[in-house]
């Protein structure tokens, strides 16, 4: 579904990528994972052409390396970023009905469907989004990505400052949206989590892949790549 070959990003003069090749099946789960500054961020924001880029990534068989960020919003990239972007002087309803007013596809995930999984939005929903408490704000902030009608997630550090009982339900969350069959890109320094929902794994060190495999393989003991982990 979604293939990075050979792609290189740059902020300024900082060579941050330096040839990362990923793929993404379809309504697969997959782990890209990491210590602090490796690139992982880096690469989530590439996928959505938020950085100067080079190489090649294709969505669907069709390259959209020329296309802009709400060019691959629209073909079916859903992008959840690390600091959640709520809209400020928005209510919780009107964060997600404006991700949804220039899609060009019929989305199964209208409001209905997403206050039923999101039930606290319902009750939330006149309130403004930016009165939420961190936990909410993620769940608006990835309803605000399904509105939008994606077939794959990026997922970028979902988990980060929540309590560990919001965790938990957010992992419950994740498995929801690729039970509907959604495919997912998970960064997270929660390794426990993400290993424990994806399939396969990538680690990034100094802008490069060090490792690519089963996320079992990773977990065990004996895996050679968790010295570039932060566990």
């Amino acid at each position: 579904m979604l293939n990075l070959t050979e792609m290189h990003a740059y902020y300024g003069a900082s060579h941050v990528l330096q040839g990362v090749t990923l793929e993404v099946g379809e309504n697969e789960v997959v782990a890209l994972l990491g210590r602090n500054g490796v690139g992982k961020t880096t690469t989530i924001r590439t996928i959505m052409g938020l950085t100067k880029q080079s190489g090649a990534i294709s969505f669907h068989g069709n390259d959209i390396l020329a296309s802009t960020t709400w060019q691959r919003s629209r073909l079916g990239i859903g992008y959840v970023p690390e600091d959640r972007r709520i809209i400020t002087g928005l209510t919780v309803g009107e964060n997600l009905t404006v991700a949804n007013s220039g899609s060009v596809r019929r989305s199964p995930w209208n409001l209905d469907r997403i206050y039923e999984r999101f039930p606290i939005l319902r009750e939330r929903r006149k309130q403004l989004a930016t009165t939420l408490s961190g936990g909410e704000q993620q769940m608006l902030t990835i309803a605000r990505a399904l509105m939008s009608n994606p077939s794959v997630m990026l997922l970028d550090e979902p988990s980060q400052g929540l309590s560990p009982l919001m965790v938990a339900t957010l992992a419950q969350i994740i498995r929801d949206i690729h039970a509907s069959g959604l495919a997912i890109l998970l960064v997270e320094q929660n390794f426990r989590m993400a290993i424990e929902l994806a399939s396969r794994a990538y680690v990034l060190n100094k802008g490069r892949v060090v490792y690519q495999g089963s996320a079992a393989e990773l977990a065990s003991e004996n895996s050679p790549a968790q010295r570039y982990l932060a566990i």
